[in-house]
């Protein structure tokens, strides 16, 4: 465990260490730390450039997930395969795998596949990429999640009386998916944080806006603190602090405006107060069904929850509270996962990683279903790429899951998308692209049916569409090769663990005990 990780240098900080990989493990230190070294680990940056080496960088141009590499992930599990099934004439080709979703509690929010990208906030990346995702998500039939302080980052926000009356940022991704959803497929949805809440920016998105659902917001996997950007404009992080943002270092002390001014600070860090509910149960579940009878009085059809990776007690906490005030949909994010601005050593050392939240999700679950109560839809994020993730997810959440998250990947999708049409415009694809062609029709393997169904579209949609559909093959071919029809239909059964420590974690067999009484039952026959 750690091979991936070594404390005190990573490229995610711009840190390395003078001797290599001759270091202390626990500490990444070199083993000879010498003087007059001119500081390349994270502690010698540190000594300069202080709480600036937090944080994973160049902000605003990266996304960053955590490197840590835990004891159980999603490769101790295989996928089983199978001779028998079904042999209607429909199910000869992988091509009929239908992996299509209905999600709440009436099923009004349909997916043609079963993915969300969850919480794009008020990140850089996020905001030079929304229009492609809110495009894409779109047209490929899936669900976004306009992140949390959105409407307060908007400097051409009108915030009257304490409220937000206009935010032209938020029209403008809410337009994004409206303007090319098709057949009622897919959904946008806006998360609310304490700041959000208190500006009203729930409220603003349902009545103005025509949001298709609301999300309340408990936390992510990717870190335990509140919502963080950086802000290279002093003017920008004065009103941020007046609109009761915490903003450090203080952008209106003397001392601070001269240290920007001569160029010491470069810029200044936007944070938001972290979640908290009473300990007292009663009080704190009481708290939360008022907050969701406001949200349903407001106008919201659809009320959602999105937690982080918090101790198992919190964890149930959000599926009994889900559980009691009848919400939609949960989205659990497990560590491990990416993000546009968290601590580095926080990613990388906090939380429940995703298998073992997932594991946890489904003990809980089940003990509310086996007792007769209600159980939201289950949404499960955390690092999540590929078609196996995808599938494995749904092995290891059956019955309760109804889509999975994955957000850095689909922004890496849109961002190499965009990236391409840039290239394109000036003439200048680079040679791996070239391979295929020098246009966006020749380079893009959609682009044809891409413009018939929907004309012209961003070339970071056609991106994430190409990544999705991709994604929508993969796992149609893994569901044949399991005889699982229906993406909903994949059960704990149709994956087996590979090491003894997997299936101790989380219940799925291990591969050498899998099948045990089945074969047995043909070697007798």
């Amino acid at each position: 465990m750690g091979s991936l990780f070594i404390p005190n240098r990573s490229r995610a900080t711009g840190t390395w260490t003078r001797l290599g990989d001759e270091v202390l493990p626990q500490s990444g230190m070199c083993v000879t730390c010498l003087d007059g070294c001119p500081g390349f680990c994270e502690i010698g940056k540190s000594s300069y450039r202080g709480p600036e080496a937090i944080y994973p960088g160049p902000f605003g141009q990266v996304t960053a997930s955590a490197q840590k590499e835990f004891p159980v992930d999603f490769s101790h599990f295989n996928i089983t395969g199978s001779i028998t099934g079904h042999h209607q004439k429909e199910y000869d080709l992988f091509t009929n795998a239908n992996i299509g979703t209905c999600m709440g509690r009436d099923r009004g929010l349909k997916l043609r596949i079963p993915i969300i990208c969850t919480g794009l906030g008020s990140t850089m990346i996020a905001q030079n990429h929304f229009e492609s995702l809110g495009i894409g998500a779109a047209i490929s039939g899936s669900g976004i999640v306009i992140g949390e302080n959105v409407a307060a980052m908007d400097d051409k926000s009108t915030v009257t009386g304490g409220k937000v009356a206009n935010s032209p940022e938020l029209v403008r991704r809410f337009k994004s998916f409206k303007g090319y959803q098709k057949d009622g497929y897919g959904f946008i949805a806006i998360q609310a944080n304490q700041e959000d809440w208190r500006l009203g920016v729930l409220p603003y998105c349902l009545e103005k806006l025509g949001s298709d659902a609301v999300e309340l917001k408990w936390g992510q996997g990717a870190k335990n603190i509140g919502g963080e950007v950086k802000l290279t404009s002093i003017e920008k992080a004065i009103r941020l602090k007046k609109l009761g943002y915490v903003v450090i270092p203080d952008p209106e002390d003397k001392v601070t405006q001269h240290a920007f001014e001569t160029g010491t600070i470069k810029g200044f860090e936007r944070h938001t107060r972290m979640c908290a509910i009473p300990d007292a149960l009663s009080r704190a579940i009481d708290g939360f069904m008022n907050d969701v009878q406001h949200l349903r009085d407001a106008g919201a059809k659809y009320v959602f929850l999105k937690t982080g990776s918090y101790r198992p007690s919190d964890l149930a906490r959000a599926i009994k509270f889900a559980s009691l005030a009848r919400i939609d949909v949960l989205t659990i994010d497990g560590s491990g996962g990416g993000t546009g601005m968290s601590p580095w050593r926080m990613m990388n050392e906090w939380g429940v990683p995703t298998v073992y939240i997932a594991a946890l999700t489904y003990q809980y679950c089940k003990r509310l279903a086996d007792r007769g109560e209600y159980v939201p839809d289950i949404v499960l994020a955390g690092g999540l790429v590929s078609e196996d993730h995808i599938y494995k997810s749904f092995a290891l959440l059956h019955p309760f899951i109804k889509a999975v998250g994955m957000s850095r990947s689909t922004i890496c999708a849109a961002m190499v998308g965009n990236t391409i049409g840039k290239a394109v415009a000036e003439g200048k694809v680079p040679k791996p692209v070239s391979e295929y062609g020098a246009t966006l029709d020749q380079i893009f393997y959609f682009s044809g049916n891409i413009k018939e169904q929907f004309g012209n579209i961003p070339a970071g949609a056609m991106g994430m569409y190409s990544y999705y559909q991709r994604l929508a093959t993969g796992l149609r071919q893994i569901m044949a090769g399991s005889r699982r029809w229906s993406v909903t239909d994949i059960t704990r059964d149709d994956i087996f663990s590979l090491t003894r420590e997997a299936a101790d974690v989380t219940g799925i067999s291990y591969i050498m005990d899998y099948d045990k009484e089945q074969a047995e039952k043909v070697l007798d026959a």
